[in-house]
């Protein structure tokens, strides 16, 4: 099961800030898989993994494995 994280939490787990998370949601690149009890958004590890990769490839950057 891949469990619903906040924003900060996604933005740790993909090693950014906060508020690219919010612009890859403004961007359209993201949309919340879920909200939380005061609605904000919660998203699967699996959606926050994907927008990285396609936004990493777009800018022509690799990471080391």
């Amino acid at each position: 099961m891949d469990p619903l994280l906040t924003g900060p939490e996604s933005a740790r787990l993909a090693g950014v800030n906060p508020a690219t998370i919010r612009q890859w949601k403004r961007r359209g690149l993201i949309q919340p898989d879920g909200l939380d009890e005061h609605g904000r958004p919660m998203y699967r590890q699996m959606t926050i993994a994907r927008a990285e990769r396609a936004t990493r490839d777009r800018a022509g950057r690799r990471i080391a494995a």
